[in-house]
């Protein structure tokens, strides 16, 4: 705050801007600049969509009437959805459609393209959501076992096993892993089904296909957390004090891996998020991904639109839900690294 004493050492007075931002917590501050860069972000992806999909050749209302479709029908339809104007003047009416909530119509089904996502999008999410939660749960305990195997001393050929399996599960695509689960589990032992989705049977083979690479993933990084931990001072104490080994590893070690593990786990469920398009394409889910895809075979421009940015905008939503966590797990951290 700038005092009559500094005005009149000719001190520079700071900006509105700097003299709000001195008058909020930091915490109000670091929530407020994540918020913004969301909103930011999204502009970004909303125009990034409209002209890419711009780019692409052909005609989609050409596309999606068919090659013998008259040519007053896709005259006048083209003319129904706008797509007779200049792009520029394309964009400002998607634009205000979005101010409206108005994602727009597909030209493929006809259909409102927010209702189609407000159909499927759950779907995908639950598959996120699900991929995640098995990644996590199997991810902790993998990872704490390697570091401790690998802190003791023994077990070195052990320690390599477990590595070098999280190596190659995490280098192999998701698309791949899905193949060879229904495979395995499908066709050579008959036991559950390869498509399909609405049955504790048929969300068993996506999820895994979905949550194997994260998992092995975020295993790494919890083993190379829980080595630095097990090497620091306070367990060091916490030995000498004789405390039994359950005790250390759970209320001292675990909790001081969460804040990087809940890092990393965003970033994760990001990805996550994103690759449901490959995994319900496989499955043959009713989810969002599926759509997507199909969109893009059509030529669909405001399916296309409104999937991409409901996907980013999940994306972008993931990563602010977890920088809020983070900056109540761990404030000082957190503001520090901004």
């Amino acid at each position: 705050m700038t005092t009559t004493a500094d005005v009149q050492r000719g001190a520079p007075t700071p900006s509105w801007p700097g003299q709000l931002r001195a008058r909020i917590s930091p915490r109000a501050d670091f929530a407020m600049r994540r918020i913004g860069r969301l909103v930011v972000s999204l502009l970004v992806v909303v125009l990034a969509a409209f002209f890419l999909v711009h780019l692409v050749p052909g005609d989609p209302v050409r596309a999606a009437l068919g090659p013998t479709a008259p040519a007053s029908l896709v005259e006048a339809t083209r003319i129904e959805l706008g797509l007779n104007q200049p792009v520029p003047q394309q964009l400002v009416n998607y634009l205000a459609g979005l101010l409206r909530g108005d994602l727009g119509t597909s030209i493929q089904s006809g259909l409102s393209v927010g209702d189609t996502i407000a159909s499927r999008f759950p779907t995908t999410l639950t598959l996120a959501a699900l991929g995640f939660v098995v990644a996590m749960l199997g991810a902790l305990p993998i990872g704490m076992g390697a570091a401790l195997i690998a802190r003791s001393g023994r077990g070195g050929t052990a320690n390599s096993a477990v590595s070098g399996a999280l190596g190659v599960i995490i280098a192999i695509p998701e698309f791949v892993l899905a193949v060879g689960l229904i495979s395995v589990f499908s066709m050579w032992l008959t036991i559950l089904p390869p498509a399909g989705w609405g049955e504790p049977r048929n969300v068993v083979l996506p999820v895994l296909a979905l949550a194997l690479g994260a998992m092995a993933y975020l295993a790494r990084i919890v083993q190379v957390e829980m080595i630095k931990v097990l090497d620091s001072t306070y367990i060091a104490t916490a030995k000498a004090k004789r405390l039994p080994h359950r005790v250390i590893l759970m209320r001292h070690a675990l909790p001081n891996i969460i804040t990087a593990t809940l890092t990393v786990g965003g970033l994760i469920l990001s990805g996550l998020v994103a690759g449901t398009v490959i995994i319900e394409t496989i499955f043959a889910i009713p989810g969002a991904g599926s759509s997507l895809i199909s969109a893009i075979g059509s030529k669909d421009y405001p399916m296309i639109q409104g999937m991409v940015l409901v996907y980013a905008f999940s994306v972008l939503a993931v990563n602010l839900v977890v920088d809020l966590i983070l900056l109540t797990v761990d404030p000082r951290t957190t503001i520090a690294e901004g």
